[in-house]
């Protein structure tokens, strides 16, 4: 059986945590907590009772949390052990996750929804996961909608909790885990690092930070990063420790979709929202899995008022017969609407590659990108010299063909023809990333648009 979970935090001293609904019994309890400095809404669910069976008390419990985290603009973690809905409480159980579940979701883009995954998340209680901002699990949990039996006796395949829905799943294969941790104080460490880097509502900035690391400092080094030709591959990640406050970096997904890179992290003390194409993974290219994250972090970073910084380095989306029969059209473009309706500052740095459709969706000028700046290395076009002198002069011999790509390179691969047409703001050397970033962000930090009245966008999920 899986031990209770931990308290998450000492209360501050001379005021104990302030409970809700304590006197109703179950596994469910909810009360105002604090996570290091910040004050929270806490439900938690303890498995030593009926291994966190939820019971129809239970449901409202939770349901009660998120209307009163709603209510109060506070933060909502929520640390989850459960075995399901309590069988002994027939439909009303059902009715408890399902009151729940539509509580988090009013909290959806108003306060931060947390959820650490401590043991067990098992059928309807598991669905809750999804509709998290983000999920902390331990290496020990588990989750999944229909379990091991249910899927030996449809499909006949014997197969593990742990293999079905650990940890390791969802951080690879189904991207629910954004972090996976050792254990529940290392859960609660995770929790307490993410509300620090988050506003409690959507009606405040996030919290500017103390740092010691000088907003004007160079960093040569983020350049010394790119490999000398143009085709070979590196970690985008050392660009962006480069340039951020200590070279601190809170990767979320870092398993799923490693073909971009997601991460909060501080700038001068101002938290962002870091997106980059990893050219490690899948040469950086964007494909369903990538668009999808990337889609979910930049309209999480967008309803919490975290600016954006984008690295950009991509020959563009991942050709297959596969993914375009999967609905690459449909997930491709859940990206682009992500930064299009994005109102938040916004900046990019174009590192190396930047072709075709993928130049459009990793936040362009065109998509209402604030501040687009390149490196000297930048190659904005269409599509790459070869592939260029491919379809134009397919006809042409080996030798014609090399000097057309020469001439194509020097031509149209360069980021001052871009910067002429004014898609481009300034092309910089990398030493002065982290200065031009610092000083962006704190002349756009009073941005702010006119968003028009509606009942709500139609994003293509």
């Amino acid at each position: 059986m899986v031990a209770p979970p931990m308290a998450l935090a000492l209360p501050v001293p001379g005021r104990d945590p302030l409970a809700l609904r304590a006197g109703v019994p179950g596994a469910a309890s909810a009360r105002h907590d604090r996570l290091g400095t910040r004050p929270v809404l806490l439900a938690q669910l303890d498995p030593a009772q009926r291994k966190g069976a939820l019971t129809p008390a239970d449901g409202e419990t939770i349901a009660v949390a998120a209307r009163t985290a709603l209510d109060q603009r506070l933060p909502l973690v929520v640390l989850l052990a459960s075995s399901g809905a309590d069988v002994n409480g027939g439909i009303d159980a059902l009715h408890g996750w399902g009151r729940a579940a539509r509580a988090l979701v009013a909290c959806s883009g108003v306060v931060p929804v947390l959820i650490g995954v401590l043991g067990p998340a098992v059928s309807g209680p598991a669905l809750l996961l999804g509709l998290a901002d983000h999920v902390v699990m331990t290496a020990d949990a588990y989750a999944f909608v229909s379990g091991p039996h249910m899927v030996r006796e449809f499909t006949g395949v014997p197969i593990t909790a742990t293999a079905l829905g650990g940890a390791a799943a969802h951080d690879r294969s189904s991207g629910v885990a954004a972090l996976v941790v050792a254990d529940e104080q290392s859960a609660t460490d995770t929790l307490e690092e993410l509300v620090a880097l988050l506003p409690s509502s959507m009606d405040e900035l996030p919290p500017r930070l103390a740092t010691s690391d000088p907003a004007d400092r160079a960093t040569p080094e983020a350049g010394m990063v790119l490999p000398r030709t143009p085709t070979g591959s590196y970690d985008v990640r050392e660009v962006a420790r480069a340039v951020v406050d200590d070279g601190e970096l809170l990767e979320l997904h870092a398993g799923w979709a490693a073909n971009l890179v997601t991460a909060l992290a501080t700038i001068d003390g101002h938290p962002v929202g870091v997106v980059a194409n990893q050219p490690s993974v899948l040469a950086g290219t964007l494909e369903i899995s990538g668009s999808q994250k990337g889609a979910r972090f930049v309209a999480f970073c967008d309803a919490f008022n975290l600016p954006l910084v984008t690295l950009v380095d991509t020959p563009g989306f991942y050709p297959g017969k596969d993914l375009e029969w999967r609905g690459m059209i449909r997930h491709g473009a859940q990206l682009a609407f992500a930064y299009a309706r994005a109102t938040v500052p916004r900046l990019s740095v174009t590192l190396r590659k930047s072709y075709g459709g993928a130049y459009i969706v990793m936040d362009s000028k065109t998509m209402g990108c604030d501040l687009a700046l390149a490196w000297p290395s930048a190659e904005i076009a269409v599509m790459g010299a070869r592939g260029a002198v491919g379809i134009l002069h397919r006809g042409e011999d080996d030798t014609t063909r090399a000097g057309l790509e020469a001439a194509y390179e020097g031509r149209l691969l360069n980021p001052y023809l871009a910067a002429e047409r004014g898609l481009i703001d300034a092309v910089i050397e990398p030493a002065g990333t982290r200065r031009e970033l610092a000083h962006a962000l704190g002349v756009l930090a009073p941005k702010r648009e006119h968003l028009v009245t509606r009942a709500h966008d139609n994003s293509p999920l």
